[in-house]
């Protein structure tokens, strides 16, 4: 009589589901037990006997099944699973908040799939496309290009989305961001702090936003100080090698043209550009020219003189921004939620001489 209560709920009907090997009707006959059972055991076990149970257990691993759960997402109408689309995952603090939304949306009982668009809009268009035809849960993205009109879309068809590292330009999407004006506040008051007049900004490349923010930030800085000017190099990408390209060209130049300061868009630039400097022997950091960078990724520290940066909260604007995202599909919270983050300014020695006043 218990037995004929667990099939019940699903019938000999019921569709089987099957990796190309067995089956669920291979194993309902292996454990002799309908097929109905099976399903409950996969997908609501606490509604079978215990014994039930094993015996379904023992033959799903003598005969290696293993369930499609494409057929299953088919009939619930999503996955389990969260797409993340970034600009470049080869940028640790990409990296990092990718391991930070992952660590929470495992937690929750998901999984997260991740997409590169290297700030290429039809690379970013096509991850979109990929999702929506996957029936994502949700997808955090750092967008690129315009896409809110195809997240309009994403949201029509019940995947909600948040912007990650950007604010939305309306009420229709949350996100989690830093506030990146305020971060080239920081990096400007700083080097203005210590006496520093001409100013390099490296960016890569201004069509990015927060490469544009954060020229804002430090331009109000200097908008308060006559003395105190500001210089655009951009690059083609907000990498090493441009930052190597960009300070070599610095360090071609005589000491009168040079600047004595360089606010870097990201680490990277940075970086690339402190080996240039370095490498040139002629150049001193922070004597002759002091450098700032921004997102404090690991290697800022490590580096051959150890990097001032604007710091990001990584991995937990990753974590918040799956929790905004989870609570946005569950209906907890409408869209329009924006979480910003304050940067913080970690100071070393590519600024700051040791024994230096501060």
């Amino acid at each position: 009589m218990r037995r004929q209560n667990e099939s019940a709920a699903v019938t000999e009907k019921s569709p089987v589901i099957t990796d190309g090997g067995a089956s669920m009707r291979d194993v309902a006959s292996r454990a002799g037990v309908s097929v109905g059972t099976v399903s409950n055991f996969l997908n609501h076990p606490e509604k079978l006997a215990a014994a039930t149970a094993a015996r379904v257990s023992a033959a799903i691993d003598e005969l290696g099944f293993v369930r499609n759960d494409a057929a299953r997402q088919l009939r619930a109408g999503h996955s389990r699973a969260i797409g993340l689309v970034v600009l470049n995952f080869r940028n640790p603090f990409f990296s990092e908040l990718a391991i930070g939304a992952e660590e929470r949306a495992r937690e929750s009982g998901y999984a997260l799939v991740l997409g590169n668009s290297d700030a290429n809009s039809d690379l970013e268009a096509s991850y979109l496309d990929l999702f929506e035809e996957q029936r994502m849960h949700g997808v955090l993205i750092t967008p690129f290009g315009d896409v809110e009109s195809r997240l309009r879309k994403l949201k029509h068809r019940g995947i909600p989305a948040v912007l990650v590292d950007r604010v939305s330009s309306t009420s229709e999407f949350s996100s989690v961001s830093v506030d990146d004006v305020a971060g080239g506040r920081l990096a400007g008051e700083h080097l203005v702090a210590i006496g520093r007049k001409r100013i390099a900004y490296l960016g890569g490349p201004l069509d990015i936003r927060q490469v544009q923010d954060r020229l804002l930030g430090l331009q109000q800085v200097a908008e308060r100080h006559d003395d105190v000017r500001i210089e655009i190099l951009t690059g083609s990408s907000p990498t090493v090698l441009e930052g190597r390209r960009l300070g070599d060209h610095l360090a071609s130049r005589s000491p009168r043209d040079r600047p004595d300061a360089v606010f870097a868009a990201n680490d990277l630039l940075a970086l690339g550009a402190l080996q240039a400097l370095v490498m040139s022997g002629r150049i001193r950091v922070p004597r002759d020219i002091a450098l700032v960078g921004f997102d404090d990724i690991q290697f800022a520290s490590n580096a051959v003189v150890p990097l001032t940066s604007v710091r990001q909260p990584t991995a937990r604007m990753g974590r918040s921004a799956v929790e905004v995202l989870l609570d946005q599909a569950e209906g907890g919270i409408e869209p329009g939620l924006e979480l910003v983050f304050a940067p913080q300014l970690i100071v070393r020695a590519s600024t700051v001489e040791a024994g230096e006043a501060h």
